[in-house]
């Protein structure tokens, strides 16, 4: 028997939850048939759920089909509960869009196809209702394939036609067609689990039309995941039984999972639960790929991850602030723990207790009252939920190196952390790049920890950081006196002061929104859009509607709702899904209005805590630098970093000069060494090394080996051959740029003991010993190099990349040093073309020469002409 687990998704009312009534009723999984507007439905078992008509909490199920058990998760449509339904993706073998024959391919709908990518789960699509519909397939499917990709593909008729379809949507199955005219249902399964084709099935769930053919497709179509023997599991859902006991609803995704058995978290289990709706069913075991439920489990959250599995960040989050007021008197603190209580099952509520208000975070209207009533039933308390104001987030666009100390009298840490700005979007990654020579891996794993599950406000407003990478660049401890708390405390106070340095951003959200108004209000609904400083494209007007699609700012648009119904007289529809934060328009007057002091909250203190004659005193984050124990690890760069000039360097090592350089990297002291001199070192505002003028360019060489289309294939038949041609190439180069240039060979392809270097040419070659990385030599030399060179670093290897930086060096990537090196040899060969003009015994200085002085003539003529 193959089991699967399948998710149903869609936006509201497009018949998700009467399709999956009829997936059960159609297997005999259920005897009757219910309907959603009756409250008669399998999964319409929750009061709210039934009164509204609509799915808030996910519900499980299991039914089986010829050869296939198919477990079943029916998610929420509601725009306001997309946090539920993220959670689900997270266990998903595969998921099912419903779309509204009625309503085509909603705003909603698009957001679940990017978070299904996120999340890379296969998917088949269900057209419904098309009982009801004026559009055509042909129409559907069009409009299908313009908005979700061509990839989406009609499997309801499995001709010729349709092959042909499928041919085009991948390569591999192009290729079996040509020879076959035919596409085996293996090459389609691997298709459809690799996200490569879409298959589009069209019926009317609420008249069981089209259903059977679907569930006979999820059978032939779907294949069963292997699992690792090594126990994994991932929380989607926090709920509640009837006697009010905790309950984990989890997916195992490796190993097997047995009742009494003792989590990670010291949780022993009560009893695993095997649910069917809303009864379940006691089991003694479950093993990896099914869904189960955990009895017993006190500290365990929706998102959480057991075993080997690692906790994912949700793209979707809540971000309207709403303050919890009490309409009786109540003990604050006390709510505020049943209300975190809560935000296990919803993670993304939020909860926080600031100043003697109680803040909760949540996403739209219909979710205020259903939490409203939540907190009423459970705990017994009537609250109101007044609007505050939108969750602004911040980030920043410059980078920095921020120093935190901690040492009140018998504690002691300092830790060294790298703020960098990433893309739209990207959240906020954690890494290290610290040997555990200098700090021990114990006390990384905690700082690395600490800063993934803290939320760190901003210097702004106080807001969440975001689109931030935090590296952390070194550390130390007391070998009596550090505390795991000390580290925390470090860290707290190294970020904010790295944050104090850099240029930040404050950020607010925008809803991407789709508007349907009467055509004579297009023009009123533009200049509404215009006014809360959105953007608008008009996507149709056929003359009695129109159809507009935008962003705009949530702190503008929400509302907007209630005064389009009114002034469209109720024809006006409004689809809001979250798109991005972006920059703040009005950003100084909402600071100014928030009125946040970075340097006043002590939850989060900017400055330092360092020890003298016993006692513990305070060094602003401006100070910090002049008291600090380790020095700086990352130099700013002032300014943009040029390429290579084609100037020749005055200075040139030795080659007894480098051979010492090149062993001092091997020396078994090596990274004493370098720990004696950091620790010596002294570093001041008021002293900074000046830029050497001469260059060295360090090549990591298999690096461009691989990287570069023409070595990469000579590599396949002959690396030695690949080898030489580079040295060439590197020779050609460094004639015409002039300077030192190291290329740099890890020695995994050319078997010696000892590591070696020797001249070819005017370049240096330096081999690695057998199977060690050009890592370590690049990062010595770098260092050993930097105070009389401008050393630069080619490579597209990240790890390479990091460490020259590190060091100060400039970075240039394998494809754009591939640029510069095919315009050096472009002027090689037009020199030798043209001999009247450049003679080859002129010497390549004056042939740079000539170029430059060429260049700067047609930039002369262009602004004479001009």
């Amino acid at each position: 028997m193959k089991y699967t687990v399948v998710g149903m998704l869609a936006h509201v009312d497009a018949g998700k939850t009467t399709l999956s009534e009829s997936l059960l009723y159609q297997s005999k999984t259920i005897r009757k048939w219910g309907r959603v507007d009756h409250g008669s439905t399998f999964f319409d078992y929750d009061q709210q759920e039934r009164k509204r008509g609509i799915t808030i909490f996910a519900k499980q199920a299991r039914l089986k089909w010829k050869d296939t058990l198919i477990q079943l998760l029916d998610t929420p449509g509601h725009v306001d509960f997309s946090a539920e339904m993220e959670r689900t993706l997270g266990v998903l073998d595969y998921a099912v869009v419903i779309i509204s024959a009625l309503d085509g391919v909603q705003a909603h709908t698009e957001t679940i196809w990017k978070l299904l990518k996120h999340y890379q789960v296969p998917t088949f699509l269900f057209i419904n209702k098309m009982d009801i519909t004026y559009a055509s397939k042909a129409q559907l499917l069009q409009e299908i394939k313009t908005k979700l990709g061509d990839a989406c593909v009609d499997f309801t008729d499995m001709d010729d036609a349709f092959y042909e379809q499928a041919a085009l949507c991948e390569e591999a199955l192009l290729e079996e067609y040509a020879q076959t005219l035919y596409i085996s249902d293996a090459s389609l399964q691997k298709a459809i689990m690799e996200r490569k084709l879409f298959p589009c099935f069209f019926g009317a769930a609420l008249k069981q039309q089209g259903v059977v053919a679907f569930l006979d497709a999820l059978d032939r179509f779907t294949i069963q995941k292997t699992y690792p023997d090594t126990f994994g599991a991932k929380v989607y859902q926090i709920t509640h039984d009837e006697q009010g006991s905790i309950l984990a609803h989890v997916k195992i995704t490796g190993g097997v999972l047995r009742a009494k058995q003792v989590l990670e978290n010291k949780e022993k289990i009560d009893q695993l639960r095997r649910y069917q709706g809303n009864d379940f069913q006691i089991v003694q075991e479950a093993k990896a790929g099914e869904i189960i439920t955990l009895k017993g489990v006190r500290h365990l959250y929706a998102g959480a991850a057991l075993g080997y599995e690692k906790t994912e960040k949700p793209m979707l989050a809540a971000y309207l602030n709403y303050v919890v007021e009490p309409l009786q008197q109540v003990d604050l603190f006390q709510l505020h723990r049943q209300l975190a209580e809560l935000a296990k099952e919803d993670p993304q509520l939020h909860v926080t207790l600031k100043d003697g208000t109680l803040f909760i975070r949540l996403m739209g209207e219909i979710q205020i009252e259903v939490i409203r009533q939540l907190i009423e039933a459970r705990y017994g308390v009537s609250v109101a939920l007044r609007a505050d104001k939108v969750a602004y987030m911040e980030t920043i666009r410059t980078a920095a190196e921020g120093v935190g100390h901690f040492e009140p009298l018998r504690h002691y840490a300092e830790v060294h952390l790298l703020l960098e700005p990433l893309p739209q979007g990207s959240g906020v990654e954690v890494r290290s790049d610290c040997p555990y020579d200098e700090l021990a891996k114990n006390w990384q794993r905690l700082i690395l920890d600490h800063l993934e599950t803290t939320q760190f406000p901003g210097v702004l407003c106080g807001m969440p950081l975001t689109d931030v990478r935090i590296t952390l660049l070194s550390g130390k401890a007391h070998l009596k006196h550090t505390e795991s708390n000390d580290f925390k405390e470090a860290c707290n106070r190294a970020l904010r002061q790295a944050l104090m340095k850099v240029e930040s951003v404050l950020l607010e959200p925008y809803y991407a929104y789709e508007m349907e108004v009467p055509s004579a209000l297009a023009a009123k609904a533009i200049y509404d859009v215009e006014a809360m400083q959105g953007t608008f494209a008009l996507v149709s007007d056929n003359g009695e509607s129109a159809v507009l699609s935008g962003r705009a700012p949530v702190a503008k648009l929400h509302g907007y709702q209630g005064k389009l119904h009114a002034y469209s007289k109720g024809k006006g529809k409004l689809f809001c899904s979250f798109a991005c934060f972006a920059p703040c328009e009005n950003a100084e007057a909402l600071i100014t209005q928030i009125g946040y002091d970075p340097q006043k909250d002590s939850a989060f203190p900017c400055g330092s805590i360092f020890c003298k004659h016993g006692a513990g005193f305070y060094v602003p984050w401006d100070e910090v630098e002049h008291y600090m124990h380790l020095p700086y690890q990352y130099q700013k760069k002032e300014a943009v970093l040029s390429p290579i000039t084609h100037e020749t360097s005055k200075r040139t090592y030795g080659e007894e000069e480098l051979e010492a350089i090149f062993q001092r990297t091997y020396r078994t002291k090596a990274k004493e060494n370098k720990k004696a001199f950091r620790k010596t070192e002294k570093m001041n505002k008021e002293t900074t090394a000046k830029q050497p003028s001469e260059r060295c360019l360090l090549v990591d060489g298999y690096n461009l080996i691989f990287s570069w289309p023409q070595l990469q294939q000579m590599a396949k038949d002959n690396m030695e051959g690949a080898r030489k041609r580079l040295i060439d190439m590197m020779g050609n180069y460094q004639g015409y740029h002039g300077g030192l240039l190291i290329l740099v060979f890890d020695a995994y392809q050319v078997e010696r003991s000892q590591p070696m270097m020797h001249k070819d040419g005017d370049i240096y070659v330096a081999y690695t010993k057998y199977a060690q990385s050009a890592d370590q030599y690049i990062e010595q030399a770098t260092h050993e190099l930097a105070s009389n060179y401008q050393v630069r670093v080619a490579t597209s290897d990240g790890a390479v990349q990091l460490i020259s930086m590190s060091q100060g060096a400039q970075r240039i990537s394998a494809r754009e040093f591939l640029k510069e090196v095919e315009e050096t040899g472009a002027f090689l060969l037009k020199a030798h073309q043209q001999q009247n003009t450049y003679h080859f015994a002129q010497p390549l200085a004056a042939l740079r020469k000539q170029d430059h002085d060429a260049g700067r003539s047609e930039k002369e003529d262009e602004q004479n002409t001009s």
